[in-house]
């Protein structure tokens, strides 16, 4: 505000930020949720895949198909709990919400499907994954790409 605004008297009009009221999910509840989530979709997965579908440890190891088959799996079982019920399981273990960053309501198929295949990229780098320790809104650089973030509740 100017000063000569100050001297006639007018009133100062800030903006309201929203997202001042926003319960955004901590970085060790985030970090329990993923864990939870590995042992209760991952695992199960990679026990089906390694010795019903194929033969065996050595076989999953030497299949790359075998690999990729499982994580695409288990990015789409994640796509469909963020999109249908915005809370995978770990989530809901530790009343976290994913929501978008526009609506605030729970993301769409699409975007969940692009949150997951930004995640794997993130991971694979490191470096989007720290960036939740340098933001204040706590989001990593898969939730800045896809539009969405975590919330708790």
């Amino acid at each position: 505000m100017k000063w000569r605004d100050i001297k006639k008297g007018k009133k100062n009009k800030k903006i309201k930020n929203i997202n001042n009221n926003i319960p955004y999910a901590s970085i060790p509840s985030k970090i329990k949720a993923f864990l939870t989530d590995m042992f209760m979709i991952m695992m199960p997965l990679a026990y089906t895949v390694t010795y019903v579908i194929m033969n065996g440890k050595n076989d999953m190891q030497n299949s790359l198909a075998g690999r990729n088959s499982l994580w695409i799996v288990y990015g789409l079982i994640m796509a469909l709990f963020w999109s249908i019920k915005g809370q995978s399981p770990g989530y809901k273990a530790y009343n976290l919400y994913l929501v978008d960053t526009k609506t605030m309501k729970k993301p769409s198929f699409l975007k969940s499907i692009l949150r997951y295949l930004f995640f794997v990229i993130s991971a694979t780098t490191i470096i989007g994954e720290c960036i939740a320790f340098f933001r204040k809104d706590k989001k990593t650089l898969h939730d800045l790409f896809s539009g969405t973030f975590v919330i708790e509740k």
